[in-house]
Formats: structure tokens, sequence, C-alpha cells
């Protein structure tokens, strides 16, 4: 079973940057140099997705500007209150692909664990947005049947931690976690899905979880989800190289997001620092149409005019696949004309 005790080796550092992490419209302000009239904020949208985002983080927006790709990123926007159609609280299904606690399982191979439903930041166009943790995500006391339904599927070769974000849990939860998994014969890989490096890197620097992820039976992968070249702060890369050293793969995964990150400049530049500091662009995808992002979507024919100009200026290792998730597909769906 997964235990709650913390072992002595546990650093709280990144523990107290995730309590202090700014919540209020008014601490974001002072912090920003705004006044709060400048920012589209909405109460109404704050209330139904709150605001969330660590300092760490909130140091990369730029002072005095309302309308920074990073601040669009986590900011309750007005426009989240419009209904769109086609928008709605589970765009891929995850809800319907729920074989056991904890459990998504869609693709042929891999399963999915919904670890917490808690997170370092709250991005706005985040597809779990509405997700029922409370109802669908792993319980302690159900743990059990969440092993039992892995070992009984023998298809299953990988596992993903998901969330929320795994990496906002415990390492000793976490290591207990992976080695309980180690124990079932037929997996072979693990993969960390997670933003924590990203806006908390002070939970990877020190922390010796990389170094037991590694040592583990399974080939560890660890994938990201860095959205803009301003995210790869120096801290972040200071992290990233905490997790290459440990021979961890690491993968990156984007969303196109209008207004944030829908320039093939900008693109082509995050995938150049990227790969800079050792991860491999991996996904970059089209916006699930979850009800409260309609906002952020990019045109289909857009994106393929982005990806283009990515192809055309980059090695096509340098290249992420462009793709979108729908619900019923046997994998993520390459975007084509």
């Amino acid at each position: 079973m997964i235990h709650r005790t913390e072992l002595a080796w546990q650093t709280p550092n990144w523990q107290q940057s995730l309590a202090n992490a700014i919540s209020s419209l008014d601490q974001l302000c002072k912090y920003l140099e705004l006044a709060p009239s400048q920012l589209p904020f909405s109460a109404d949208a704050n209330r139904q997705f709150p605001l969330r985002v660590p300092y760490n983080y909130a140091s990369l927006i730029e002072k005095r500007n309302p309308r920074d790709p990073l601040l669009l990123q986590i900011l309750p926007d007005i426009q989240e209150l419009n209904k769109e159609p086609g928008f709605i609280t589970d765009p891929v299904g995850d809800l319907t692909h729920h074989p056991a606690p904890g459990i998504i399982h869609k693709y042929h191979g891999r399963a999915l664990i919904i670890t917490t439903g808690a997170c370092a930041i709250h991005c706005r166009y985040c597809f779990r947005r509405h997700f029922p943790y409370a109802d669908s995500g792993i319980k302690r006391t159900e743990w059990e049947k969440t092993l039992a339904y892995l070992e009984s599927h023998q298809e299953i070769d990988e596992i993903i931690l998901s969330g929320g974000d795994p990496l906002v849990m415990s390492d000793q939860t976490l290591t207990e976690m992976i080695d309980q998994l180690a124990g079932i014969a037929h997996l072979q890989r693990i993969r960390i899905h997670t933003r924590v490096p990203t806006v908390l890197p002070e939970r990877i620097t020190g922390s010796p979880l990389m170094e037991h992820l590694a040592n583990n039976r399974l080939t560890p992968i660890v994938v990201l989800h860095i959205n803009h070249p301003n995210e790869l702060s120096p801290s972040v890369t200071e992290a990233l190289k905490e997790i290459t050293k440990n021979h961890i793969f690491l993968l990156n995964q984007s969303v196109l997001l209008k207004t944030v990150n829908d320039s093939p400049s900008l693109l082509t530049l995050l995938s150049e620092k990227l790969f800079q500091a050792g991860v491999l662009p991996y996904y970059l995808h089209l916006l699930d149409k979850v009800e409260g992002a309609a906002h952020f979507a990019v045109q289909k024919e857009e994106a393929i005019a982005l990806h283009q100009a990515m192809m055309e200026s980059l090695p096509g290792y340098m290249v992420p696949k462009l793709v979108m998730e729908q619900d019923g597909a046997d994998s993520k769906l390459p975007v084509t004309v």
C-alpha cells in the first residue's frame, strides 16, 4: 500500500513554494505591478477553476505587461464563460475509458494512472479542468484494485503516471508506487507526465527521486509540458540537467495556443531551446476542445501552416509531430490537410 509518512531525506522547500503559490488576483497584480482593471479577470471563471501559479513561474512573466504569453496561460479570463459549440467538459473521453480505480485505458499497450488531482499550476486550457478527481482518481484504499487491473492485462507494457501532476506527490509516495508497478512483470516502461520541472524546478533539484526512477527495472521517460521559450529559464534548465544526468529520456509536449505561441519563429525557437536543454520535441497538440478554453483555439489550417514553417526551418529531429486527440480513436491522430 502507499503510505503517508515522509522519509527523513524529503526536502520541504518545494512543498513550501507550492503552498505559497499565488492564488488571488490581488497577489498576482501586486507581483506583476499591474492594476486589476488592466486584466480581463473573471471572478466566476476563477470560482470554476481557481488561479494557481508558483512564484518561480510568475517571475518569468514580464512585469507591467497584461498580454504576456505566460500570463495568458494562467489568468482566469472572462472569455472562459463563453459557451462555444463543440467545447465540452470531457473532450478526450477519459471518463468513458475508466475501467478500474485511477486507471484510464484508451490505447493498446499502455494505460494511464490518475495519481492525484493536484497540480503545481492551473493552466486555463487544461483538458482535465472539469475532471471529477474525487470520483475517478486513484484512491489509497483501492490501490490494490488498480494493481490487479494492470496485472490482469498483459498487453500493457507501458504505464503513464499523470494527474493532476504526479510530481506534486512526495518522493516516498512516488517511489513506493514505482516499486510496486515494477513488480508487474509485463510492464517495461514508465512515463511521468509533468509540468512541475517548468513551474517548480526546485522540486527536481537535489531530490533523489530521479535517481531512484533511473535505477528502477522499468525504463523511465519524463514527458514535459512547455509551451513557450520563455518558460525555459536557467533554473528550469538546471532541473532538466538533473533529470538527464540520470539517463532518463526527456520529451516535450506543447499545446498550440492562440496569442501564446501561434508563431512559426517562436515555435522554432522553442524547439531549438528544448533540444539545447536535452529535451526532444515530441508533440505539438491542437487544443483539446474543453469547455472554457475556446479562446485559445488555433484553426487546423493555420496549425498546418505553422508546422510546415517549422519543417522548413528545423532539422527533422527537432520538429514535433502535429497531432490531435479524438475520443474513440486508437491513438493520437496526425493533423494533415
